[in-house]
């Protein structure tokens, strides 16, 4: 029997079960992860392998790196999630692998791996864009969560407001002009000496400082629209270093950190809950890396209770790059009748949705 129609009427098995079990394989950046889904949200195994200390030394991410990484690791990661939830990839109903938005290198080893295992076991393949898998880790944290809602996604290299309409369909409602919010928070955090990687340990910096200290500001996050830019955010906290090194100044480190997380939180939190209300939506979710910054996630749920709406965020487990929430988008697209053919190759600039048209 030729894969396509194995793979056919597995995806109609999948559907047909009560609770199928889905394999899914991670690699879009710099964390080699694989997970076990049973049904729609509960967890058999979650296993990751961070590069963080590869790449530490380099300041950043270095792509060649992180793709010759998961060649290494993602064998191992992924016979460690079918080993912790107890199974074989025999038991599997499918498996889902992000393809994109990433670095290509690192997409494509995850994708060659889950392709080769798709094709050796006969199971249905489904492509998961990474961005509406952090969309879907809120769905393993509230299980009760329904669309239509509004979603901040804010991560390292993605700031979008996207309408949830259904499980698999979206509206891009705003995006950053330049800077991602986890893109900035890093770029500062180098010019503060802090190192990679920059977002987690700016965050713990703030904690000991006045974010009124120092009034950052970027005109366009005045506008009405709910694009954001961090670029001048960012340009203000390094051009605010500077003067203060040739003036002979000492700028409490604390408080620039605290001045420069309050800005970008505020601009995130404004605009999403806008968003929210502007499209008569009741639920306000957070996704994406920077949705473990626990400012942010307190700026949210404030403003979220005070404009009466619901608010949404992921267990921390659930925040960065894994594979669990790539099963549990890959579930919906199942459901939703998706399927991969064995051609399904890397899209490093993947878009979720189209912009809103009015």
């Amino acid at each position: 029997m030729q894969y396509e129609q194995l793979a056919s009427e597995g995806a109609m098995r999948f559907r047909e079960k009560e609770r199928p079990l889905l394999l899914a394989i991670e690699t879009s950046c710099d964390e080699t992860a694989a997970a076990v889904l049973e049904g729609a949200n509960l967890v058999r195994s979650m296993t990751v392998f961070t590069q963080i200390p590869l790449h530490e030394k380099y300041g950043g991410v270095v792509p060649e790196i992180a793709s010759r990484s998961h060649v290494e690791k993602v064998g191992a990661v992924t016979d460690a999630a079918l080993k912790q939830a107890g199974i074989t990839i025999r038991d599997v109903d499918a498996v889902a692998v992000t393809y994109g938005p990433g670095l290509v290198g690192a997409l494509l080893v995850g994708i060659s791996y889950a392709k080769g295992l798709a094709f050796a076991a006969g199971k249905p393949l489904v492509g998961v864009n990474h961005i509406a898998g952090h969309i879907a880790a809120n769905y393993l944290t509230y299980p009760d969560l329904e669309p239509p809602f509004v979603c901040l996604v804010a991560s390292g290299g993605h700031s979008h407001i996207v309408r949830v309409d259904e499980r698999c369909r979206f509206t891009l409602l705003g995006c950053t002009r330049d800077d991602a919010a986890g893109e900035a928070f890093d770029k500062v955090a180098r010019v503060l000496g802090l190192g990679y990687p920059g977002g987690p340990k700016l965050e713990a910096l703030a904690k000991e400082g006045d974010p009124h200290a120092f009034r950052l500001h970027a005109g366009f996050n005045d506008k009405p629209n709910l694009d954001f830019s961090f670029s001048g955010l960012k340009t203000a906290v390094i051009n605010l270093v500077h003067t203060a090194e040739q003036r002979g100044e000492n700028l409490r480190a604390v408080d620039v950190a605290a001045s420069f997380q309050h800005a970008v939180v505020e601009t995130l939190a404004e605009k999403s809950v806008r968003a929210c209300l502007e499209s008569g939506m009741k639920t306000l979710a957070l996704a994406g890396g920077v949705s473990a910054n626990r400012a942010l996630r307190e700026a949210m749920g404030q403003k979220a209770e005070q404009a009466g709406l619901r608010f949404c965020c992921p267990d921390f487990r659930f925040c960065t790059d894994n594979a669990a929430m790539i099963a549990c988008a890959g579930y919906h697209a199942l459901m939703a009748g998706q399927l991969s053919p064995l051609s399904l190759n890397a899209v490093p600039g993947l878009q979720l949705a189209s912009p809103e048209i009015k």
